[in-house]
């Protein structure tokens, strides 16, 4: 009697493809609230720093648009100053001309002033956000601040974290008289404070946006490296790793073809980080005079403005600087906790 074999499919079953990293981590910031919202902050800020750049907005921010010191528009107009009225005594014997040479000619420059003064565009008694010492609007100050100092900190730590993830590769991967020679570059300049470092290398590289993000740079690596270099420590020793190697896989290829992507969310999520204190470091540097030119304004630069405007009451420029530094860190530290958590199972109890 002959065996009965099974029926097979006339049409081959695809394979049940498994969820991707990135695709679960979306799933899971989804689920964030506060990370959505914050994620919607801070694009709003990259598309309007996109939009400055291209000069679509705060192209005049140069431009005096509102009188000295102009008040933000809730306020009101300055009231008017009383002017002061010097009287001079007159008499048959009095004749200014023997005290100042040049009265009969005050009337006359007096009459050239006013027409001068009609020619002149009028300007703003107030604006939106105040105006400066100078009349320039602050809210296009601000923007086009942003611009400046956002730049630098995306800048900043796309340099440190290319220098400290490829030095920590290197160190964790091959360790040896390699890994020795890092670690010796790593403790020197954690030997020295940050603070002391920028001083230093600001001196050396002088002002200027890229100058000052190639300093934040050179100083903001090591804690990245440290990380990459404990993880590239414990991956490579790895069942994956050891099968790619055992298969022909180079050395580089390995490092950045395998491990890399294994480790990419310690990278990204550190990155984030130093972005946020990138941009504080540049305010400091633009407000003692070593950050940004003094054709450029930044958030930094509105700071130190505003210090001697704040004396004399006028206090708009620097809670523009601070309102808009204020809302564009905070949201950008709740998106990196936000990614963070959703990156890696481990810290929600998914794994």
């Amino acid at each position: 009697m002959s065996a009965v074999l099974p029926k097979l499919p006339s049409k081959p079953v695809a394979a049940e493809r498994s969820e991707g990293v990135w695709h679960a981590a979306w799933k899971r910031l989804l689920q964030d609230r506060v990370g959505i919202a914050s994620l919607i902050v801070v694009a709003l800020f990259i598309a309007l720093i996109v939009l400055a750049a291209l000069g679509a907005v705060a192209r005049g921010w140069q431009v005096e648009t509102g009188v000295p010191n102009a008040r933000p528009s809730f306020m009101g107009p300055a009231p008017p100053e009383k002017a002061t009225v010097i009287e001079v005594p007159k008499g048959p014997n009095v004749d200014l001309s023997d005290v100042d040479p040049l009265a009969p000619r005050y009337q006359e420059w007096a009459e050239r002033a006013a027409k001068l003064k009609t020619t002149e565009a009028p300007r703003a008694q107030t604006l939106p956000f105040g105006g400066d010492r100078l009349g320039r609007d602050v809210l296009t100050k601000a923007i086009k601040g942003a611009q400046t100092s956002v730049f630098v900190g995306l800048l900043g730590a796309l340099c440190a974290a290319i220098i400290g993830t490829l030095l920590g590769a290197l160190a964790g991967f091959f360790g040896g008289k390699v890994g020795d020679v890092l670690e010796w570059l790593y403790n020197v300049f954690t030997a020295i404070p940050d603070i002391l470092l920028i001083l230093a290398f600001a001196a050396i590289f002088g002002r200027g946006v890229g100058s000052v993000a190639i300093i934040l740079s050179l100083v903001g690596w090591t804690g990245l490296y440290r990380q990459v270099r404990a993880e590239f420590l414990k991956h490579s020793v790895r069942e994956y790793v050891r099968a790619a190697e055992a298969i022909g896989a180079s050395p580089v290829s390995r490092m950045f073809k395998h491990i890399l992507p294994n480790v990419s969310h310690v990278i990204f999520v550190r990155m984030s980080l130093l972005v946020v204190g990138f941009i504080k470091y540049e305010v400091i540097l633009s407000y003692l005079g070593l950050g940004v030119g003094v054709d450029d304004v930044s958030w930094g630069t509105m700071l130190a403005e505003a210090q001697s405007e704040l004396i004399l009451g006028y206090w708009w420029q620097l809670a523009a600087a601070t309102l808009f530094m204020a809302v564009f860190i905070t949201a950008f530290s709740l998106m990196t906790d936000a990614l963070r958590d959703a990156l890696d199972p481990k810290l929600r109890g998914l794994e």
